[in-house]
């Protein structure tokens, strides 16, 4: 009998038996079909393991049985891996050890059947899910786009720990096995089947005939086989330090050592060939111990849980969620407004692209082709999906043919008239509850409603560039923004394949908000001595996706010189911004869409820095700072701004506030968000460097209004005295309201 009494169960768990049923379709075979009633989509907590810990051992005591087939209550519907809410509760790694042993031995159970089983599986087969199929004789999976195999535990900071790093090796070989655990990747099901994962595909509405067929061994299947590769390259210690070598420099090029999940994935993978399935086990065990109940995966697990949350803000109260989109429009063909149709219609969306240049529409129209084709090339989509995307995406010169669209983003230029003029003409030929919806990344969107009839429904939809990579949209609430338009645009932020996180609308909303005295501390560090070179290099073995300097370039020198002034404008001195951009722009230098700013672009490596930076440096008294001090000070501005935002309830939770630093800002993930990493820190020790380095002579100097980015605020000050955090502070202030 399998023992989880330490392990988290459920509030309300489903008595026994329930979790499972096993049919009996026709003479030596038996069906388990995976019900799990108690939630929408199963995943293996403790119920589920219980029951089927008794369906195993029913079949261990059934000598008539030929075959076994697993599978979910629906085609599209197996397992949705491990129960990680469970494992994210659990502090005590002897806990965690005991747990994975545990299922080990379960599985361990299933893989020593005597009659032949097979995983029926299809839709999402994630982690867990997986590595029950694993240690079954054959996977069977279903032909269809909703099928994703693969084990990403790396992403939330653990490794494959109920056989996945060792059966996934011996399966595929070392190195297949490698990129799809260091990767955490889901595999489509054509891939999987390539790769070896899967053993046969089937259309989804044969599923479970096929299954019995291969169980009861009317159907045979070729596996594949390694071969001599096997001995080529898994059990020969010359390749394996080749492959190492290789593997720990992508590894490092990536985690930076900050992560640790990859490199423990990559030494039980290397050394998964020779280990018998106990030895396994007990290496598996011992990583997910401590892996798990250390502080870098609660924080992923953490982001992980907050984008699921996310996605329930395009949900209404009761919990059904709008319909579907099927037609918008975006007014503006530059890159952010091109992205934004390019991105609808190939989430199937009829989208109109409107512009009052013919040649901004044309190269909106140049560049959406080639970015599906390139898909197409790497089977990313399929061709039908691309002709869709392609043909779906139409154009005009002025505001035309948007009168059956459910949505229009404009994405024209920042200045409030212009965007009045243009939802006053989408108002006229929309339908009144039409959404208008305005990609801004710094004017009100309450201004912007005065003008327009039926105010409701203006709100704010803000892309951040690049648009289809980067995951986040706030949906901005102006004053007269309806709950019906914020969760509709919420949900097409989610059919889109982002995800949303609502902020008041007040200046630079959050993440420029934060972006700003970010990267105008690094670059007052800069203009006092310190090399771009070095503050990006630090900030980058801080955790963060580039550095300042690089990230200046990206988003443009001339884009960051206007967000700054909005902020000045919209939050006076504290914001006041350093005049080095200012200085160094002009219309050939304005970052890597010109091909220079910081860096040269121009040529076809990596981009060089520019020789003439010193031109703008006017003191040296930064260049004896420490590495410490430097990242102490940038982190730190962006840190006193979101206390103040936090304080403001720009968002509604630390949650909400803390992803959004994440996939907003790219605020390190395995620090878990800017109040995560200030809770860790402890507001005491916050305190007590902000007062530092707001005495320290360099800000001093600068008055009144930027050295107030390191005055700590009333809340800050009484959360150190009092040794709360900011995550205790929210749920404390939410009490209150309560």
């Amino acid at each position: 009998m399998i023992d989880l009494s330490d392990f988290p169960s459920p509030e309300n768990p489903p008595e026994p038996g329930e979790c499972v049923s096993i049919e009996r379709p026709e003479p030596g075979l038996a069906v388990l079909t995976i019900l799990s009633p108690h939630k929408s989509f199963p995943v293996l907590d403790a119920p589920l393991l219980r029951d089927l810990d008794a369906a195993v051992t029913e079949f261990e005591g059934d000598a008539s049985l030929e075959g076994i087939v697993i599978t979910g209550r629906r085609t599209d519907q197996f397992l949705a891996g491990a129960d990680v809410e469970a494992i994210a509760q659990i502090t005590d790694p002897n806990v965690v050890r005991k747990a994975v042993i545990a299922v080990h031995g379960l599985f361990a159970r299933i893989e020593a059947l005597k009659p032949r089983t097979v995983a029926a599986v299809g839709g999402p087969v994630p982690g867990g899910a997986l590595e029950l199929s694993l240690s079954c004789n054959v996977i069977l999976a279903t032909d269809d786009s909703k099928t994703k195999i693969g084990l990403p535990e790396t992403m939330l900071g653990i490794i494959p720990g109920w056989g996945g790093s060792h059966r996934l090796p011996w399966r595929v070989g070392i190195p297949t096995a490698l990129d799809a655990i260091l990767t955490g990747r889901l595999y489509r099901a054509k891939k999987a089947y390539k790769l070896g994962i899967v053993d046969r595909l089937t259309k989804a509405e044969y599923l479970h005939r096929i299954a019995a067929d291969i169980a009861m061994g009317r159907l045979r299947v070729k596996k594949k086989e390694r071969g001599s590769k096997e001995w080529l390259v898994d059990k020969n210690p010359l390749a394996k330090a080749v492959i190492r070598n290789q593997a720990t420099k992508q590894v490092d090029s990536k985690a930076r050592g900050n992560y640790p999940a990859p490199y423990r994935a990559l030494d039980l993978v290397l050394g998964a060939h020779g280990k018998t399935l106990a030895e396994a086990a007990q290496l598996e065990a011992d990583a997910v111990a401590e892996l798990a109940t250390g502080r870098i995966s609660k924080n992923l697990v953490s982001i992980f849980f907050a984008s699921e949350a996310a996605k329930k803000v395009g949900q209404y109260p009761d919990g059904t969620t709008p319909p579907k989109m099927k037609s918008g429009a975006v007014v503006g063909g530059g890159v952010m407004g091109g992205g934004i149709a390019s991105l609808m219609a190939e989430k199937g969306l009829t989208t109109r692209l409107c512009d009052l240049s013919q040649a901004a529409l044309d190269g909106a129209s140049i560049t959406h082709r080639a970015d599906i084709t390139k898909k197409l090339k790497r089977r990313r989509t399929t061709l039908s999906r691309a002709n869709a995307a392609i043909d779906g995406m139409t154009t005009s010169v002025g505001i035309t043919g948007v009168g059956q669209a459910e949505i229009a983003v404009e994405a024209v230029a920042e200045i409030m008239g212009v965007k009045r003029k243009v939802f006053g003409d989408l108002a006229k030929q929309m339908p009144d509850d039409a959404i208008l919806a305005t990609n801004t990344s710094s004017l009100s969107v309450s201004e912007m409603q005065e003008t327009i009839p039926n105010p409701g429904r203006v709100v704010g939809m803000h892309f951040f560039n690049p648009v289809k990579q980067m995951p986040l949209v706030e949906i901005v609430r102006g004053e007269n923004t309806s709950d019906d338009a914020v969760t509709r645009t919420a949900a097409l932020a989610v059919q889109l394949g982002k995800t949303p996180v609502v902020t008041k609308d007040v200046p630079g909303f959050l993440v420029n908000r934060l972006l700003g005295p970010y990267l105008d501390e690094a670059v007052r560090l800069f203009v006092d001595g310190v090399s771009p070179l070095r503050i990006d290099r630090l900030l980058l073995q801080f955790g963060m996706p580039m550095g300042p300097f690089a990230l200046l370039d990206e988003v443009g020198l001339d884009i960051a010189q206007h967000a700054a002034q909005s902020l000045h404008e919209g939050y006076g001195d504290r914001m006041t911004p350093c005049t080095a951009i200012g200085g160094m722009l002009k219309p050939t230098r304005r970052g890597k869409k010109s091909g220079r700013g910081f860096f040269d672009h121009t040529g076809k490596g990596k981009p060089e820095i520019m020789d003439d930076l010193s031109s703008f440096q006017t003191g040296t008294s930064a260049m004896s700072m420490s590495d410490e001090a430097i990242i102490e000070r940038i982190v730190l501005a962006m840190m006193g701004e979101g206390a103040r935002a936090f304080e403001e309830r720009v968002v509604a939770t630390a949650q909400e506030f803390d992803l959004a630093t994440v996939f907003g800002t790219g605020f390190a993930p395995f620090r878990g968000g800017l109040l995560k990493y200030a809770d860790a820190l402890g507001a005491k020790r916050v305190v007590e460097l902000m007062d530092k380095h707001r005495q320290m002579p360099d800000v001093a100097s600068r008055g009144e209004g930027p050295a107030q980015r390191f005055e700590p605020t009333k809340r800050q000050r009484e959360m150190a005295f009092s040794d709360l955090d900011f995550h205790d502070a929210a749920a404390d202030s939410a009490k209150k309201s309560a």
